[in-house]
């Protein structure tokens, strides 16, 4: 297996012989490279390719985010990391539309490297490179218009209720997963990872929400003659209802509260994959969904023909980028094929229960053939669940 190349860049002397100091023993993992600009970093990344490049935020003549746009722009394949020793507001949203994580300065080495080795992995969850350059380039995340105007009337209201907003937010899969991101970034500096969007709102306040709303340019609005045919509505309709389902059945099962959290943020973004993938390529996705319908075949085994990954996998590695939890992660990546995660992931079996069970329910959808994974159940020993965990549905529906 080709090794990943990583790119360190500080203007700092003493910073960069102290990464070069650190990573001499990786050489065996990783192939690095350390440059004393950003100028000199772009030289680089012309002549040779990089998986991963991290940045300081403070230089002169061009700064961390200022590179990192510029890489997107050039390389939007590359993943790309801010670590920084200048922890505020202007600077946590300047590089959150740039960047995919934002590191505290001066960072542990051991988190510094394991937030590098998951970031290599991700890379493997999608078989596509253009995918890799889609999904790691994304400028802006789809929103619905109606959503985006309503939380644009709230963030705007004299009136305004921070968890009112926070309720709105959770209703729109790319802003909830947008705060989420920023909330757990280095700036907060908190000791757990925040799970719940409306707990996330609240602690990043009214202001910086606005900003990363209305400011930042990292949401779009969907164009409704470019997605027609394709019910895009169902998407979010369907992502709430897992969501609900898939933390009535962890309750259930008497997961702890700070899971529940979890279950329920991954059955609300497990489909943030197909907004992606039908935003980029609607006539594709057209066509995938005529197809499913016809032929009665699954919509994510037609999108791995196509692209080479599913939605899932699209979603699990837009979201792993972002540094959020791995059972999260995994919850997405793998809701239709469970199996794949960790046998103690209990999110990723109550997020493919409530996604299939919910898609079962629905005459028309963006799912085509729908399929529990009978053998992962049984090996779970929770086969025999799954009648219960339908009266939970119909109760939720009725």
């Amino acid at each position: 297996m080709t090794k990943k190349r990583i790119l360190f860049v500080d203007d700092q002397p003493e910073a960069l012989q102290a990464l070069q100091r650190t990573f001499r023993p990786m050489r065996n993992e990783w192939e690095t490279e350390f440059s004393a600009s950003a100028r000199q970093a772009l030289q680089k990344l012309d002549s040779q390719p990089f998986d991963v490049i991290v940045s300081d935020m403070r230089m002169p003549q061009m700064d961390g985010a200022e590179l990192l746009k510029e890489v997107r722009r050039r390389y939007p394949g590359v993943v790309r990391i801010i670590l920084s020793g200048c922890l505020n507001p202007d600077s946590a949203l300047q590089s959150v539309a740039t960047a995919h994580q934002y590191l505290a300065k001066p960072c542990d080495i051991g988190k510094l490297k394991e937030t590098i080795r998951r970031t290599c992995r991700l890379q493997d969850l999608l078989g596509s490179q253009a995918l890799l350059r889609l999904v790691a380039g994304l400028e802006s995340l789809p929103s619905l218009p109606g959503l985006y105007h309503k939380i644009v009337r709230q963030l705007e209201s004299p009136h305004a209720d921070v968890r009112k907003i926070g309720e709105t937010v959770e209703t729109d899969l790319g802003m909830a997963a947008k705060v989420l991101q920023l909330v757990n970034s280095a700036y907060f500096g908190l000791p757990r990872q925040i799970q719940s969007v409306v707990d996330a709102v609240v602690l990043l306040g009214i202001e910086t929400v606005k900003a990363l709303v209305l400011s930042c340019q990292v949401f779009s609005q969907f164009d409704a003659k470019q997605m027609q045919g394709i019910p895009v509505h169902q998407v979010w309709s369907h992502s709430m209802a897992s969501a609900g389902l898939a933390r009535r059945i962890a309750r259930q099962a008497k997961l702890p509260g700070r899971q529940l959290d979890q279950v329920f943020l991954a059955g609300l973004l497990h489909d943030v994959g197909k907004l992606i993938l039908a935003a980029n390529d609607p006539d594709g996705y057209r066509e995938i969904l005529r197809t499913a319908q016809r032929e009665e075949v699954a919509v994510w085994k037609l999108e791995k023909e196509a692209w080479g990954a599913s939605h899932a996998q699209v979603g699990g590695y837009l979201l792993g980028l972002w540094g959020l939890p791995e059972p999260l992660v995994e919850a997405v990546a793998f809701h239709h094929q469970p199996a794949d995660a960790r046998p103690d992931n209990r999110t990723v079996l109550a997020v493919h229960v409530a996604d299939a069970l919910n898609h079962q329910q629905q005459s028309s959808d963006l799912s085509g053939s729908v399929e529990f994974d009978m053998d992962y159940l049984q090996g779970q020993g929770q086969a025999g669940s799954l009648a219960a965990w339908a009266e939970l549905r119909d109760e939720m529906g009725s």
